[in-house]
């Protein structure tokens, strides 16, 4: 019998499951991977989707104000001091017009208006903070320029807003648009468990107020004098003078200017045409010279007979002179020094002290037709107001004052608007009790709203530093 040789098929064949095995191990693992990344995959995915559906209700730009890259580390409590715009917008007789609709169409109306709205103030730059029903509350960081510019347009957007509701059979709607500047805290209240993005500020006050007295003067766009005077450039836009109103709150009045480039284009032609015998009429009327204020608003009326302003202002200087009482209208001038005018630090106080008793001494110089005091005046004003700008500054440098630049912006201003006065009052043209409002409107009002918000903002700065035992020598 031949003998049977060993084949070499043996040893491979023995080894051939042992590298099945191992390929199956690999494959396993390999598959394992693949689970895990498609898992962390969509782990991530949904965590995008839902920080951009949280994005909603807490817009991403507030997250960047705060300094936070995701809502997920927004803590409570978590807040930033910033100079801002705050808009406040709101629909006209909304309580009257959403009782004709079922509660459906109410909700479709309302979000068929906010959704062109939204876009237009994200376009300039702005935040929309909250939805108060109708209304809608907008912060603007960048500048009052975007937020100024952002009302305009809403307004123009209402128009082709208003022209779709036409087409549909539906009434136009109107709304009312107010603006106001300054120092906020934004930041998150509430507790562990619900949170909400807020600002606080009593800037945010007089903004709605503006926005509600729009419906007095039935004007489209209001700003305060805040605004005004943060704008980069005021020519670039048509602004009159309407009123000095009192807040809540504020000893002080406030201005309030009505932008005209938001008005239909014949209510604006008019109001231009008006608009210095308008300013006189309201300056009289605030002087107390009712019957002179009442002619010139007479002669406003004729030209502009839509001009609600006018209507508003012949409504009370008729019911002063029926009444005899002069001392309803209007407020005079309110240039005396009061201790609740002090910010605290000695030197500024003092300096504000004789700003104002200078200015005191200007005004009654233009009523009592004194030109030589007049110039006294103006030019002591013109080296003091220097003097008195040149402390607060050096008082910033000294202590490095985050908020500086906002406080130089305001004192250019108040310089610009100075020497503007100074030329209109040396020029003889103008009639006395117009100069003197203009004192107590650019001059006095400046300073005392400027101390109120701007230079105890930096006293308080300037005493926290001094509590800690940092301040400079």
């Amino acid at each position: 019998m031949a003998e049977t040789q060993p084949t070499e098929t043996g040893p491979q064949s023995l080894a051939q499951p042992q590298k099945s095995l191992q390929e199956a191990e690999l494959d396993a693992l390999r598959e394992a991977v693949e689970r895990e990344t498609r898992a962390h995959e969509h782990t991530r995915a949904t965590l995008a989707r839902t920080e951009a559906a949280y994005s909603k209700f807490v817009p991403r730009q507030f997250l960047s104000l705060l300094r936070t890259p995701s809502i997920m580390q927004v803590e409570l409590g978590t807040h930033v001091e910033k100079e801002m715009t705050i808009l406040f917008s709101d629909i006209r007789d909304f309580t009257a017009l959403s009782e004709t609709m079922t509660p459906q169409e109410n909700f479709r109306f309302i979000n068929s208006y906010l959704s062109e709205m939204e876009p237009v103030i994200g376009r300039n730059e702005g935040i929309i903070d909250k939805y108060i029903g109708d209304a809608i509350m907008a912060l603007f960081p960048g500048s009052a320029d975007d937020a100024l510019a952002a009302a305009i347009d809403m307004l123009a957007q209402l128009e082709v807003y208003n022209l779709g509701r036409a087409r549909a059979g539906y009434s136009p709607v109107n709304i009312g648009i107010g603006l106001n500047t300054g120092m906020v805290l934004l930041g998150t209240v509430g507790g562990l468990n619900r949170m909400d993005s807020t600002v606080i500020s009593d800037s945010v006050n007089l903004a709605s107020r503006l926005e509600g007295v729009t419906k007095d003067y039935a004007a489209p766009l209001l700003i305060s004098e805040h605004t005004l005077y943060a704008l980069q450039d005021p020519s670039r836009y048509r602004i009159r003078f309407i009123d000095r109103i009192l807040v809540k709150g504020k000893s002080h009045p406030q201005a309030v200017y009505e932008v005209l480039d938001a008005d239909t284009p014949q209510n604006r032609a008019g109001k231009l045409t008006t608009l210095p015998m308008f300013e006189e009429a309201v300056a009289c009327y605030h002087m107390h010279d009712v019957w002179r204020a009442q002619q010139l608003f007479k002669r406003c009326a004729a030209i502009a007979p839509n001009d609600q302003a006018t209507k508003v202002y012949l409504a009370r200087c008729d019911e002063v002179l029926a009444s005899g009482k002069a001392e309803a209208s209007g407020r005079g001038l309110e240039i005396a020094w009061r201790e609740e005018y002090a910010v605290g630090v000695a030197e500024i106080d003092t300096q504000h002290r004789e700003l104002l008793k200078r200015m005191a001494q200007l005004a009654e110089a233009i009523l009592g037709e004194e030109p030589a005091s007049a110039k006294q005046a103006l030019s002591f004003l013109a080296d003091y107001v220097l003097s008195d700008f040149k402390t607060e500054e050096a008082l910033m440098r000294q202590h490095h004052y985050p908020f500086a630049e906002e406080h130089q912006r305001q004192h250019l201003t108040f310089a610009d608007n100075f020497t503007k006065l100074r030329g209109a009052i040396e020029s003889g043209k103008y009639h006395p009790l117009y100069l003197t409002f203009r004192v107590q409107l650019l001059l006095v009002d400046w300073l005392i709203n400027h101390t109120a918000q701007t230079d105890r903002h930096l006293a308080r700065f300037l005493h926290n530093l001094e509590r800690q035992g940092s301040l400079a020598p």
